[in-house]
């Protein structure tokens, strides 16, 4: 099912230098610095429950496509807010995915479904309406095995590190416990948007949660500040080396002490307005930027999703269910109040993604080609696809250079997909690299160490992850 040149330039000759770099890469460690698996799935490893609940259900990309045609999110047996779902036969959403498994083509979740079918799972027909009982019980036979259990899977994937997302408040009992195990390098991210935007339903629970972890005064701005200090020194401490901040503007803001207890104040008290919340926000940016001079850590900026599009849908489903839509940003004017204080300051790393492929040249390229402080995310979200990658590479190349970007992340929550998603930017980078020497603008020899540096090296480095003490020793699934 998996032609060995798959996504590789078109041209005989660009493919064959392409083939030797990707060669050169393909063997080498995932260092996943961002994704939104869960800890928990190590801890007790238990296995993976069936074919629809790992490929189907927890994929916002698969949902949003059966959605597009029609299929009810009931009907696949999505769970629902409350945390219930429909009475579904896994088996019947499984056939229902198969009968529909022709919308994907040319789509990159064709790529990572037909890799983990293939080359994970070892499924050897393509999924179709005839095949979807065989395909089915294959998967599920092959989860039922111990080399398929989350653990298995982490060491077959030759992982060398893999972050998780959690929110500020979170225990992180499962890091604790997995830390206690020795179980492989699995770390935490810090993610305070449920603390940083007085808008979002959680805020006042995570509030009162930030301040029965931390006993301080959370409704005085001092001690607001110290608690987060507080909570980003847990991550830390069980190997957290990032912060991630979604927003739907990049915008900041440098306000006094007085200033941001009055916002602070109204947010408490659930008067502020809509303008008074992004202020807040805003702020609240800057202050994160502030405690990674201090602390070290990486300050990631998500922006340009609307979130929650569909009320419909996120009334009934919850978050992150397919209904977020990009959307145009500012980047230059919206970080300029923070780039003011802190945008020469050593300590300081910020990585940046945006879902305005027009800010790339604009403005993002030419940021991270200025500021010793910014480095350029990889593709997100919608833009995480052959195609994405390669206009990244072409508009921002130019001006910013590989070595101002941070690598590869695969940001999923589809356990099986991370192997895939490194395959194919490796894929696509090693094609990229391969028109550079054939047009005789790097050499060979340059092109293979620039290989290394996207694989994993500019990964390692931008999110102060440190060279492994010895390379994990691959695992056939």
């Amino acid at each position: 099912m998996l032609h060995p040149d798959r996504l590789l330039p078109a041209d005989p000759a660009v493919r064959t230098i392409a083939r030797t770099l990707y060669e050169q890469a393909a063997g080498a460690p995932l260092v996943c610095p961002h994704g939104h698996c869960e800890a928990s799935w190590f801890v007790d490893d238990i296995p993976f429950p069936d074919a629809t609940d790992l490929l189907i259900t927890p994929d916002h990309y698969v949902l949003r496509m059966l959605a597009s045609q029609g299929v009810s999110y009931e009907a696949l047996g999505v769970p629902r807010a409350d945390g219930s779902r429909a009475a579904v036969d896994p088996r019947e959403v499984f056939r229902l995915f198969a009968s529909h498994y022709h919308l994907f083509a040319g789509t990159p979740s064709r790529v990572w479904l037909d890799h983990a079918l293939g080359h994970v799972l070892g499924v050897s027909e393509p999924l179709t309406d005839a095949t979807a009982d065989q395909v089915f019980d294959h998967v599920n036979a092959q989860l039922a095995s111990p080399a398929f259990r989350p653990r298995a899977l982490y060491q077959a994937f030759n992982i060398e590190v893999l972050a998780t997302t959690d929110n500020a408040t979170d225990t992180l009992d499962a890091h604790a416990a997995l830390k206690a195990q020795g179980f492989g390098r699995i770390v935490p991210t810090f993610r305070p948007d449920a603390l940083t935007d007085p808008l979002r339903d959680d805020f006042a629970p995570s509030m009162a949660k930030l301040a029965g972890q931390t006993g301080e005064d959370v409704t005085r701005w001092r001690g607001f500040l110290t608690a987060l200090r507080v909570r980003r020194a847990v991550f830390a401490g069980l190997g957290g080396t990032a912060t991630d901040h979604g927003v739907i503007a990049p915008a900041t803001a440098d306000l006094d002490a007085a200033q941001c207890q009055t916002l602070l104040d109204k947010a408490h008290a659930g008067t502020i307005t809509a303008g008074e919340a992004a202020l807040f926000q805003a702020q609240m940016l800057t202050e994160m930027a502030a405690m990674s001079v201090e602390d070290g850590l990486v300050m990631q900026i998500h922006a340009g999703s609307r979130r929650n599009y569909a009320p419909s849908v996120f009334g009934r489903y919850g978050r992150d269910k397919g209904f977020d839509m990009p959307g145009p940003v500012g980047w230059a004017d919206g970080l300029k109040p923070m780039l003011d204080r802190h945008g020469f300051e050593p300590n300081l790393r910020l990585v940046l993604y945006t879902l305005d492929e027009t800010a790339y040249a604009r403005e993002l390229a030419p940021l991270a080609g200025a500021f010793p402080t910014i480095l350029l995310g990889a593709p997100w979200w919608f833009f995480d696809s052959p195609e994405g990658i390669r206009r990244y590479r072409r508009q921002v190349t130019e001006t910013a250079g590989f070595y101002n970007t941070a690598g590869f992340v695969d940001d999923t929550r589809a356990f099986l997909s991370i192997p895939a998603r490194h395959d194919m930017a490796r894929r696509i980078d090693a094609g990229c690299l391969a028109t550079l020497v054939a047009e005789h603008q790097i050499d060979m020899k340059e092109a293979g160490m620039l290989m290394d540096e996207l694989a994993t090296g500019l990964a390692r480095r931008a999110y102060r992850l440190g060279q492994p003490s010895a390379e994990p020793q691959r695992q056939s699934a």
